[in-house]
């Protein structure tokens, strides 16, 4: 599984979780894999787990483990030979006056009030168009992981946010939400394009996506970023989804 391995002495404990509707198909049932999480070494365990194909949701660290179906698949991308391709470089033209920042990730009015915008016009009757401070928080946020908020504005106002984790050795693109008005400017595309020149800057291996599921067409951008490592349970490879 790489470079990076617990040893059986960590005695990491990983939990099957119930069964419960599948977030990308809502007709099938799914289970995932949740390392510990009342293990107070999570957050050194979380770079590997990145690697075995794991992602985060607040506090929790996951990977989908669903009986019959392998849909998911974990994605990164190895930012030193990250090439745009016609459309990406349109999307960073048309977006070229939009101003990048990182900052911590703490919560502000002006957070909260874009992703209750977001969530309320992209998820409506989703489950997540009534979170608050408090999920936002639990979601986004979390006590252990070392993130930051990559805000994106215009003119000072702010159209959109990515929330990134750091690592080590790479970044993980971990959720991001944008001004839905604006949807035809492809914000989610730009904001991989500027955590991806964050990483560079910063001489990070990878950036991880989270999942990959064919015929998904909420997921399908995430094949337009070339070239694209995925995970197949033991290893990374390099080849076309």
């Amino acid at each position: 599984m790489g470079t990076d391995s617990l040893q059986p002495s960590d005695d990491l404990r990983l939990f099957h979780t119930g069964e419960h509707p599948c977030g990308y198909w809502p007709e099938r049932i799914a289970r995932d894999l949740v390392l510990d999480p009342r293990d107070p070494r999570l957050a050194a365990f979380y770079p590997t787990a990145l690697g075995w194909g794991f992602r985060r949701s607040g506090d929790l660290v996951y990977r989908p483990h669903c009986e019959g179906c392998r849909a998911c698949v974990a994605v990164r991308i190895p930012v030193a030979d990250f090439k745009p391709d016609r459309s990406q470089r349109r999307c960073a033209a048309r977006n070229a006056g939009v101003e990048a920042r990182v900052v911590a990730a703490e919560r502000t009015e002006e957070h909260l009030e874009l992703y209750q915008h977001y969530l309320t016009a992209r998820h409506r009757d989703g489950g997540m168009d009534d979170h608050g401070a408090i999920e936002f928080e639990q979601f986004l946020v979390g006590s252990w992981s070392e993130g930051r908020f990559l805000e994106l504005r215009e003119h000072g106002r702010l159209i959109a946010v990515a929330v990134t984790d750091l690592t080590p050795g790479a970044m993980s693109a971990v959720y991001t939400f944008f001004d839905p008005h604006l949807e035809r400017r492809s914000l989610g595309t730009l904001a991989i394009l500027r955590q991806i020149e964050w990483a560079r800057r910063e001489s990070r291996r990878h950036l991880y996506l989270g999942y990959w599921i064919q015929g998904h067409r909420k997921m399908d951008y995430k094949r337009r970023f070339q070239p694209l490592e995925s995970f197949d349970g033991r290893n990374w490879n390099r080849t076309p989804l």
